[in-house]
Parts: C-alpha cells; structure tokens; sequence
C-alpha cells in the first residue's frame, strides 16, 4: 500500500501479515505496521526504523527512495525493538549517520546495542531543541512514559507534522486495514499497551494544544491527516479515565456453563430495563485484551464468576489484574458469585476491585448456588435494577 505524506517526506515503513502475537500477548489477526519515515531536504533524517522482522523490505524502500542520498540524520523517537531493531543495519549502511535522542534515549541504547555504533556521532536533545534540516525543522518534546521513559515526540513546523511515536497507534497492517474504523483497534492498542500512563499522557497532549498539527505520523498504522479533534479527543478521554460510551460489560468466569448462563439472564434483565449497550464477555475464550478495552470504554461493569480453590476462577482473577495493571477507575461494578458449598467468589473480586480507585460497588452482591433458581430472581432483579440506574 502506498502511503502520501508530502514531495520531501516519505512513507517507507513496512507491514507485518505474519506476526501472530504483538508483544507475545496481542492477537493480531490483520497483522501490523512498523511506520518508518523519510525526509529529504538539504540534510536528511530518519524518523525510526523498524523491527527486525521487517528489515529486509524497509532497507529497500529506504534506498529507493534516497536514490543514492546518504542518511544524515536518525531522529529516535523509542527504542522499542519494533522501532529501533534496524538501527544497527541502518549504521552499516551510513556509518557517519548522527543519531538523534535525549539523554535517556542514550543511556538505554547500549542495553541494545553494545557494539557496533562506535562509527556514527550522537546528538543529544533536550525538551524544545530544534535541528533544521533546511527547509525543514524538527523540535523535540519530551514523552516520558508514553509508553517508556526515553520516549520523544518531534514537530516538524513547515508541514506542521506530528511524529507521535507510539501515541496514535493501532494494530493492523496498513495493505490490510485500508479505510476501516480506526477507533477499535486503536482502543485495543491504547488500553493494553499505553493505558497505565494516563498521566504522562495527559501532559502530552498538552504540549501538542500548543503547536499547529495538520498531520500526526505514528510509529504504528495510519497517518492521520483529517478530523484530528476526533483522534485527540478520544485519546484526552481514554487517558482521563473517562467512560467512552454509555454501557454495561457483563464479563463471566464459567467452568461448567452454569454461570455463563445466570450472565446471559442478568443481561437480558438490563436489557429489558432500557440499557442499549450490554456488552457480554466469557473470560475464558475471548480475546483478553478484548474485554479490556469493553471495561474501560464503557461506564459500567458486572463481574459473573465461579468460585475456584477457595478464591475465583483464575481467568476472572487474571482479567481484575490486567484491570488493575492498567489503573482501572472511574466505574461502577456489580458482583455475581456462584458456587456449590462455599462461595467466596465476590470477596476475592471485591478484594481487588477495592483496589481501584474511584470504583463503586453496587449492592446487593448476587450468590447462586449451583445454578441459577428462581429463589435467585429477586437478589438478581434488585441488582439489575441498581446497575441500569447507576
């Protein structure tokens, strides 16, 4: 797929059709993009490689389109492999290429290179440097723990370009994903892998409010060149904690289907009291990051789960961790336990969703026993009542 950023930037990234997991834990069934990009002016600079997976193709297009320039620049946004792991191709190519990154880009680049660039100078910048290439100038803000500490944003202010690392990214190779809703998989990739880090986030965008964006760049998936109030407002939301949309996700944790049927019956009951969004979700079979992103999009959530061991059903327990991991708050959640002799199910939930901040748990907490009877429809109406007026 060709990708147009302007006469003197080029696209020369690389997709992914093969990868099976990002990060050995993202089911990526549309594959994935490494965003590398080009700028010639009287100086050229790099904007990141890609990862070694895809180098072969990348050294290609890069070539093709220096059209036998040199390299003089390596702007490195984040030394993530699946953005840094060509860099050290790119030194055999042009030993005397400066590499451009802060001080902690730096101190984290021998933990991946410890030889092999001696050849190449280094220029360090700090936040609001500026490096003209010509026509061309990039300044460099600082973006510590989105998602790593060395990470670095740069503006390049004749084309008013945006070089966001991995801010603005989604899962999906680009020849793959050509005109689909950029919200999903961009929401999957915001919670699992950024989500933590609402703050440092939060005080990105607010270095970007005061420059003149007409373009953002991402180290993954499309470039975004129109309606971007929409793609900043949602990242504002999502890294505030706010719920996206008005809804309920009922996530279930069933070991013989008994639970995963009193589940479908609470959420038929929140359906019938006027909820238009009921999201359901077995914990044991769907896409784990999946349902991560339904608890933080919606405004409410329902924890369904067997009793196990003396505790919970390990992938209810696993899913609060995740949740937990990922600072999880601003939400109201009701509890549903079953179990056959001692249920202990809510007190283990509870003891992780107490956790959170800003979580309210809404009473009465749900006991079945077994399966569900009708001596459990009262408890199970009182609590769909409470959930469809919070």
């Amino acid at each position: 797929m060709k990708v147009t950023i302007s006469d003197q930037i080029k696209y020369i990234g690389v997709d992914d059709t093969d990868i099976d997991l990002f990060e050995s834990q993202y089911v990526v069934p549309e594959g994935v993009s490494y965003n590398s990009y080009l700028i010639l002016d009287d100086k050229v600079a790099l904007m990141d490689t890609v990862d070694a997976r895809g180098m072969e193709a990348w050294e290609q297009n890069l070539l093709e389109a220096l059209a036998g320039r040199k390299v003089d620049y390596l702007i490195i946004s984040h030394l993530e492999p699946d953005h840094a792991g060509s860099i050290g191709r790119l030194v055999e190519l042009f030993p005397d290429v400066t590499l451009v990154g802060n001080a902690k880009t730096f101190q984290m680049l021998p933990q991946f290179f410890a030889k092999g660039l001696d050849s190449c100078g280094t220029l360090t910048v700090k936040e609001g440097d500026s490096l003209t290439l010509g026509t061309h100038t990039l300044s460099f803000y600082m973006a510590p723990m989105v998602h790593w500490p060395e990470v670095m944003v740069t503006y390049e202010s004749s084309e008013k370009i945006l070089f966001s690392a991995d801010g603005f990214g989604k899962f999906g190779a680009l020849s793959l994903t050509e005109g689909e809703d950029w919200a999903c998989e961009a929401r999957r990739y915001y919670f699992n892998i950024v989500g933590k880090y609402g703050n440092p986030v939060q005080a990105l965008l607010k270095k970007a409010a005061g420059l003149d964006i007409a373009m953002i760049c991402p180290l993954h998936g499309p470039v975004l060149k129109e309606n971007l109030g929409y793609y900043i407002g949602l990242y504002d939301t999502w890294s505030k904690y706010e719920p996206e949309n008005t809804g309920v996700l009922v996530a279930y944790a069933s070991i013989h289907g008994n639970t995963a049927k009193a589940a479908e019956c609470f959420a038929e009951m929140l359906r019938q009291r006027g909820v238009e969004k009921v999201v359901v979700s077995d914990l044991a079979r769907e896409d784990m990051a999946e349902v991560i992103e339904d608890a933080f999009r919606y405004d409410r959530m329902v924890l369904c789960a067997a009793s196990y061991d003396g505790g919970v059903f390990p992938c209810m327990q696993d899913f609060l961790h995740h949740l937990q991991s990922k600072t999880y708050q601003n939400r109201t959640v009701g509890l549903i336990e079953n179990g056959s002799w001692a249920p202990c199910a809510a007190k283990t939930m509870r003891g992780i969703v107490d956790t959170l901040k800003n979580v309210t748990v809404v009473e009465p907490v749900v006991t079945i026993r077994s399966v569900m009877k009708e001596t459990d429809q009262q408890a199970m109406e009182a609590l769909a009542d409470a959930i469809a007026h919070a």
